[in-house]
């Protein structure tokens, strides 16, 4: 059967079983959406406002499923918007195939109208990228495009198709997917290995990642730890890994981590790392984090081993296959000394929180009355205002175990990976490598629709919410039950906090003199919008969010001085962390 390349690349992603795409028309892949024209009872194209939130949403529809996201632009600026988009996917290790056109080939290297070279851009933050030369091509690319993006460490892969070669006509021949590349086993004496020294560890800490959620490996993460009866900390990447109910799990890791997650893995003789790259945020100063301890490392991609930190011993393979056979080999056993330090260490914080009160007895009689009326006006204003933490505590409260949670990023990032109680694997989209800012509208997009047009919640601040908002309009085109939480405190509040603790207080530009009416933008964009200051309006605005199916925005207006802690100060490592 002969199709034209625009043919065979839609019935090549149907034989993939792709039913959703996200994207923006432009003159060299006209050829396409025409094409999508006839496929358009058995794939759905969901138009954005620009083609960065559609990278997004078929990067959030793929988080949310575990499917390969795809994504469609034009050449020239219709391709270079994506590419934030694909290097977020990429430093995440989200599976995408993003799809461009190029001028027709003959005009290819003239600075034709829209020409640009997409392939040698994105090179840097793609798995790989192809540019089809011939239409005869195409359809085994497509294949491989699919099949690399899947295959080992997801990630995203490009494929940029010349206009000519996208009215060209040639046989097609079905455009089956091609199996995953095959993973290494890892060996009998290597997992022997690492079991004798867990077995010998009397501390031993365990710190998953992203890499669990890729793999789906969470139960068997869950039954390693019970197994060796050690306590888990997490990656922003992994913290879905395990129920935050869960007793060994203490939540959060790194810069911004939880006190008690922090402590404990600074306080290991082993730490086992699953699925992690030990990045910067993570760790800190690594030789002062590897100082003390031994590291055992999972991971399926061999570039991590011995990147940042030094393994003694290092798994390269699938962790849903390794942590059933590790966990066979490990000894059964309970440490209720180590396990009770967690206890300890939640008692120091919540002694570092009443320090303040003690310094009161130190200060003269003038200083102490200005403190105290400075305590009163902070209850007060805390008796009608509204905390970060209430705020997501609330929301937790309306929404679903099941109900997918994107942020975009900044303070209120780290407020979210810190308060809200995650249950199910899946249901936090955030981008944590590259941390762009404008991410989580479009994820929230791609995630309900991933989910059958299911409720999503994003949680934003005013500086993140202002580089994608146009992306709200495309929720409310589709009628998607999009809830928009919006911490307004006037401010780029993460830079603006590294501000007040590094560089003495000196706000350049963070300070946003922007007039916004947040309420009257979502309604003029078509959908509901609400304001909270006080508990009890954020109570009313939830009532209503959750009871539509149309987008909600809710401002919520905090103080702009509020800060995220603990923080470990840059360079710093766990001995150094602020708490308050």
């Amino acid at each position: 059967m002969k199709l034209n390349g625009a043919e065979i690349l839609v019935e090549t992603l149907i034989a993939h079983g792709v039913t959703d795409v996200f994207g923006f028309p432009g003159g060299t892949v006209i050829n396409l959406y025409d094409a999508l024209y006839d496929y358009q009872d058995r794939v759905t194209h969901y138009l954005t406002c620009h083609e960065q939130g559609a990278a997004h949403a078929a990067d959030g529809y793929a988080r949310a499923t575990g499917k390969t996201g795809v994504v469609i632009a034009t050449s020239g600026p219709g391709a270079t918007n994506l590419v934030t988009g694909i290097a977020t996917a990429y430093l995440d290790s989200t599976p995408m195939v993003a799809i461009t056109g190029n001028v027709a080939s003959g005009l290819i290297g003239k600075d034709s109208f829209q020409e640009v070279d997409i392939v040698g851009i994105t090179m840097p933050v793609t798995k790989h990228n192809y540019m089809v030369k011939h239409v005869e091509e195409l359809e085994e690319i497509v294949r491989e495009a699919f099949q690399i993006a899947r295959s080992g460490r997801p990630g995203p892969v490009l494929i940029d198709i010349p206009k000519d070669v996208q009215q060209a006509q040639c046989e097609f021949h079905g455009g089956m997917p091609k199996p995953l590349l095959p993973i290494p086993r890892v060996s009998e004496e290597a997992l022997r290995a690492a079991a004798e020294l867990i077995d010998a560890s009397e501390r031993p800490f365990v710190y998953a990642g992203g890499g669990l959620i890729s793999c789906s490996a969470g139960e068997a993460l869950r039954v390693f730890a019970e197994r060796i009866d050690a306590p888990v900390g997490l990656s922003i990447m992994g913290l879905t890994a395990l129920d935050s109910s869960h007793p060994l799990k203490h939540g959060l890791t790194g810069m911004h981590g939880h006190y008690v997650a922090s402590k404990m893995n600074a306080d290991a003789d082993l730490i086992i790392g699953i699925g992690v790259r030990f990045s910067d945020r993570a760790t800190g100063s690594t030789s002062k984090y590897q100082a003390k301890t031994k590291i055992i490392h999972i991971d399926i991609d061999g570039a991590e081993i011995d990147k940042n930190i030094d393994s003694v011993i290092s798994l390269v393979g699938d962790a849903a296959e390794i942590l059933p056979r590790l966990t066979e080999m490990v000894k059964r056993r309970e440490n209720p000394t180590w396990i009770a330090k967690a206890d300890l260490h939640r008692q120091e914080s919540e002694r570092f929180l009443a320090q303040e009160e003690m310094q009161l007895h130190d200060q003269d009689p003038q200083a102490k009355e200005e403190q105290q009326l400075l305590a009163q006006e902070d209850m007060d204003a805390q008796a009608t205002g509204l905390t970060p933490q209430e705020i997501i505590h609330m929301v937790r409260r309306y929404a679903a175990d099941d109900t997918v949670v994107s942020t975009d990023v900044g303070q209120h990032q780290m407020w979210v990976a810190q308060e809200y109680q995650f249950c199910l694997p899946r249901t936090l989209l955030t981008s944590g490598g590259l941390g762009t800012m404008g991410f989580g509208m479009g994820a929230a997009i791609g995630a309900s629709i991933a989910r059958g047009s299911a409720r999503t919640v994003l949680f934003t601040g005013d500086g993140s919410f202002h580089m994608n908002m146009n992306e709200f309009v495309t929720a409310v085109t589709y009628g998607l039950p999009v809830v928009v939480v919006l911490f307004n405190n006037g401010s780029l509040g993460m830079v603006r906090q590294w501000q007040n603790l590094f560089f003495n207080q000196r706000y350049s530009n963070t300070t946003l003199e922007r007039k916004t009416d947040y309420p009257k933008l979502a309604e003029a964009f078509g959908g509901k919008g609400y304001r909270a200051s006080t508990m009890k309006e954020l109570q009313a605005a939830l009532d209503a969010a959750f009871s539509q199916t149309e987008p909600v925005l809710i401002e919520c207006l905090i103080d702009s001085d509020e800060k995220v802690f603990p923080i470990i100060p840059p360079g710093g490592s766990f001995d150094d962390m602020i708490v308050k």
